[in-house]
């Protein structure tokens, strides 16, 4: 994992699919694909990862189930299945990219294949443990 993994441990790969719009709202706001998942209850980058594992089809399918149970757009009632299909076309080809398939499997295991950023908090807390053990940084005297 790299550096910048550490503050955003997401696949920008999703970004394009989960950034997307799925309609308006009752009150003209633009609802996306991230809000849609996040107010079904869903986790939106874990459901994206299972969706690129799908495969295209399998994650239009999927998808439009998940959009008809969503009430806030009034759209999406009668045309969740085209709307589902347009998206599914944002998701990422999961089956040939080896680095966004570990990025999935990342993402829908909630574990980084990494360690560094669990060794660098454990390095700033023996630090401040040091600092409020032996004196601060200096007592003055």
């Amino acid at each position: 994992m790299a550096a910048h993994d550490v503050l955003n441990p997401h696949p920008p790969e999703f970004e394009r699919f989960l950034y997307a719009s799925v309609g308006e709202d009752r009150n003209g706001y633009v609802v996306t694909v991230l809000s849609t998942l996040a107010r079904l209850g869903l986790d939106p980058w874990k459901e994206t990862a299972e969706l690129v594992a799908l495969g295209r089809n399998a994650a239009q399918t999927r998808l439009g189930t998940r959009l008809a149970r969503f009430r806030d757009v009034p759209k999406l009632a009668s045309d969740h299945g085209r709307v589902a299909r347009d998206l599914s076309q944002l998701l990422p080809e999961g089956r040939t990219s080896g680095t966004l398939k570990r990025a999935a499997a990342t993402v829908a295991d909630g574990h980084p294949s990494s360690s560094g950023a669990i060794w660098a908090v454990l390095a700033i807390i023996f630090v401040l443990f040091q600092v409020l053990t032996f004196g601060g940084w200096g007592s003055g005297e």
